[in-house]
């Protein structure tokens, strides 16, 4: 009896890929035994009502798309309480996660790979009653990652980013910040902050592969700390380039558990999505929450 294959296809994400490379992929998998089901999102959070409705029914649930599209397919396996393996075929413009796990950006390579992997089991974020699959920041440069327009990122792919990062710079501003973890309290005005479990932030800011376990239970939490003078901006950005954050400048640790306050209400980002502004935050880890195949 053949195994049941959902595909979950974002015809937006990046490129445009995913809508070009359709058969190729679908044949891919129906030569290696799966009877394919194919489902197109037609809005934000469409991942996540296919999920609920029909994920109950299949064996195996691949979505191909950007990180957005990803963060929804997690989102419904965790609301819908399915343990189904998930296959991710990386098709957006930046493709952060994908870099962690090291997949292919070829579609094709991509779901050959799926079909020869293996399910290994990932951590998962919880922001407040909202998951994320790998990130959640605030603060400078944050904004860029959902207001950058999807034409713009289909054309300069990361770099779309920057350049709205640098139209950002003027308005930068520290935020007066609480983050309490059960093992210390950091208390400090930061310009940026980000609880990650990735390698890759924006593809900009690396993390060594020797410190980032996706199944640990853990966050790597990075809080960069408002400079007062050019040395310590160099400090900053200097350190952001070597990924070295051992220096005064950086609160860096991890943790499976933060709560974090502001003075005032803060913008922040799921996966590259906008969160409306806050000042009371929970962030916990479910370890080992989905399996994902690599």
């Amino acid at each position: 009896m053949e195994s049941k294959l959902l595909l979950i296809i974002n015809p937006v994400a990046g490129k445009t890929k995913s809508k070009s490379m359709l058969f190729t992929v679908t044949n891919i998998f129906c030569k290696a035994g799966y009877l394919v089901t194919t489902k197109i999102t037609q809005y934000r959070g469409h991942s996540i009502e296919i999920i609920k409705e029909y994920g109950q029914y299949f064996d195996l649930i691949v979505c191909c798309g950007g990180d957005g599209t990803l963060n929804e397919v997690i989102a419904g396996l965790l609301e819908s309480g399915l343990d189904i393996p998930l296959g991710y075929i990386p098709a957006g413009s930046t493709n952060d996660f994908a870099s962690t796990l090291a997949l292919s950006g070829k579609p094709a390579v991509a779901a050959a790979n799926i079909t020869t992997g293996t399910p290994c089991k990932l951590d998962i974020g919880m922001f407040n009653n909202r998951s994320f699959s790998y990130i959640a920041s605030f603060g400078a440069f944050t904004a860029a990652s959902y207001s950058t327009s999807q034409e713009m990122k289909n054309t300069f792919g990361h770099l779309a980013y920057i350049f709205e990062g640098i139209r950002e710079l003027p308005s930068i501003q520290p935020y007066h910040m609480v983050v309490s973890t059960p093992e210390a309290v950091y208390d400090n005005n930061y310009i940026f902050g980000s609880i990650t479990n990735s390698t890759s932030v924006a593809g900009i800011v690396k993390l060594d592969n020797s410190i980032v376990d996706l199944c640990d239970g853990l966050f790597e939490v990075i809080l960069v700390k408002m400079p007062q003078n050019i040395v310590q901006l160099n400090k900053i950005l200097t350190s952001i380039r070597t990924s070295d954050f051992d220096n005064e400048m950086f609160d860096y640790f991890k943790a499976s558990e933060l709560y974090v306050s502001s003075d005032s209400p803060i913008s922040w980002t799921l996966d590259g999505e906008h969160v409306p502004d806050i000042t009371n935050t929970k962030i916990r880890n479910l370890s080992g929450a989905i399996s994902i195949i690599k």
